[in-house]
């Protein structure tokens, strides 16, 4: 199944250069923050397919006004065509905004998700704005990532752990990639395209 995650800077091959030819075969959009709802509205309007999102630590607009046709995917398990999939949104806690956490909120959400994780087999794609931390993160508050996010891993081997929040410039798709044990944790910074096998 081929998965398009896209996050945090509007590019124009998902807008005004849009060709539907270059993402032919996309069954599903994830969102990983930081984006106007209006653009996450168009992707899903011209890819056709269904769009999930969680929200990065700029998004408050989707509170008025969300992502037309879009599902928020906070704290949520789905299953998209076999496929297990959570979300969890923002980014650490650095000047007190509204989808900003420290670790402990972190760890309470993720501890609230517990049990239908255990009960439904796991998860096989976790998508977030923030990355784990010590992966992908900078020293700043801001850019910190959650070391729940690495506990999260490490008891459930998600095959992917998808994120955005890390702005960086990427010649070779390989160097969004680093394998967290058995995870491959990508960087979705602009957009990324995944080659992902059902099971």
């Amino acid at each position: 199944m081929k998965v398009l995650g896209i996050s945090d800077i509007v590019v124009p091959e998902l807008s005004e250069r849009f060709d539907a030819r270059s993402f032919e075969g996309v069954e599903l959009v994830l969102s990983c923050g930081d984006l106007p709802p209006e653009y996450l509205s168009s992707i899903r309007e011209q890819l056709d397919a269904p769009l999930y999102y969680v929200r990065g630590n700029h998004d408050i607009r989707y509170q008025n006004t969300p992502p037309v046709g879009c599902v928020n995917l906070h704290q949520r398990r789905i299953v998209f065509k076999g496929l297990r999939i959570m979300g969890l949104e923002g980014s650490r806690w650095y000047n007190g905004g509204p989808i900003q956490y420290r670790e402990y909120q972190m760890r309470q959400m993720i501890w609230r998700m517990m049990p239908g994780l255990w009960l439904r087999g796991g998860v096989d794609i976790v998508a977030t704005h923030a990355p784990p931390r010590y992966v992908h993160d900078a020293e700043d508050r801001c850019h910190r990532g959650f070391k729940s996010f690495r506990k999260l891993v490490s008891r459930f081997n998600p095959r992917y752990f998808i994120h955005g929040h890390i702005h960086a410039q990427f010649t070779d798709p390989a160097q969004r990639l680093t394998l967290l044990g058995e995870t491959r944790v990508i960087n979705t910074f602009a957009f990324h395209l995944l080659e992902v096998d059902h099971e």
